[in-house]
């Protein structure tokens, strides 16, 4: 019998990764006593993560691999978590990528590939949860846009990443206003540069340090510092915050 009958349950997106925000959001959760289900395409980093949440006490951990980008593997891999589970709280879409290419150099594959995980994913992977949580009558979505949705880049990721990260913005307002009376909240949160996969392969030790000259808390973000905020919005405690963006950034911008 699954051990969501007595705890809760969140299924993260974008969760293979060593150093992401998936995994250090699973591990918030985990500390709290949540079970968890984790999505990704990377099979040895699912494995291996699962393996490190097992390690730290978790009650339960189920895992499912899955391009984000598919509507098929998407359905297959959020229907496999939800039947391991038995049922689900808070789903987290983490999965994201970017490219610090500039306009005149994106080629169309690669604009509609970042929007295919960062904004297609987040949409593929909703309407798979949302079905079992509107019949319970209670979920939460939590959903990882970027400072760079809000202010159009200026740091590593290209034009096609603002405006993926933007569309997740639209799309996380609009499913509050739809689904809040069905008991059902929907926010997000924006990093701005947090060191992890996403961000380390193209960063010289020049731009870390000019960027951290802009931040005025004087550091990089870590995953821990976008967990512990991801971590409160799928609590029932935070039942009447919906639709709302969450900018985790360390004052490097303040709106």
């Amino acid at each position: 019998m699954s051990t969501a009958d007595t705890a809760p349950r969140a299924i993260l997106t974008g969760a293979g990764s060593a150093r992401g925000i998936g995994i250090a959001t699973a591990e918030h959760l985990v500390r709290q006593g949540w079970v968890v289900g984790l999505t990704d395409v990377l099979e040895d980093g699912l494995a291996a993560n699962a393996e490190r949440l097992a390690a730290a006490g978790a009650k339960q951990v189920a895992t499912a691999v899955g391009d984000i980008r598919s509507e098929e593997d998407v359905n297959r891999a959020i229907g496999s978590l939800l039947a391991e589970l038995g049922g689900v709280e808070a789903l987290v879409n983490v999965a994201g990528i970017s490219r610090p290419t500039r306009l005149l150099d994106t080629a169309l594959e690669e604009w509609e590939n970042i929007f295919a995980v960062n904004s297609r994913g987040t949409f593929l992977a909703t309407k798979a949860v949302l079905p079992a949580m509107l019949e319970r009558g209670y979920g939460r979505i939590v959903n990882v846009s970027s400072v760079s949705g809000i202010r159009g880049g200026g740091i590593l990721g290209g034009t096609h990443y603002s405006a993926s990260k933007a569309a997740v913005l639209g799309f996380t307002r609009a499913v509050a206003r739809e689904f809040a009376s069905r008991g059902v909240t929907c926010n997000a949160v924006a990093p701005g540069l947090v060191d992890t996969d996403l961000a380390t392969p193209y960063m010289t030790d020049e731009r870390r340090a000019g960027v951290i000259a802009t931040i005025p808390v004087g550091r990089l973000g870590v995953p821990d510092d976008v967990a512990a905020v991801i971590a409160f919005l799928c609590t029932p405690e935070s039942g009447y915050v919906t639709g709302e963006v969450v900018d985790i950034n360390g004052g490097s911008h303040i709106d």
